[in-house]
């Protein structure tokens, strides 16, 4: 039951992140190969898209 929880955490924060990366200010391009990052690798695409999307970038300029 717990990995079916985990699954649909992961499930809604990838439709989160995927909403996030088509209302941004990128290209058309960015915004598709950030989508198929996601898609293709669930988790690892959402880690990757937390730490180096937009709020990433914020992040380490601080």
């Amino acid at each position: 039951m717990e990995y079916g929880l985990i699954g649909l955490v992961i499930l809604a924060l990838d439709i989160w992140a995927l909403l996030s990366v088509w209302n941004s200010g990128a290209t058309t391009g960015v915004k598709i190969a950030w989508t198929i990052g996601i898609i293709v690798f669930p988790l690892i695409g959402l880690i990757v898209w937390f730490l180096a999307g937009p709020r990433g970038n914020r992040a380490t300029a601080l």
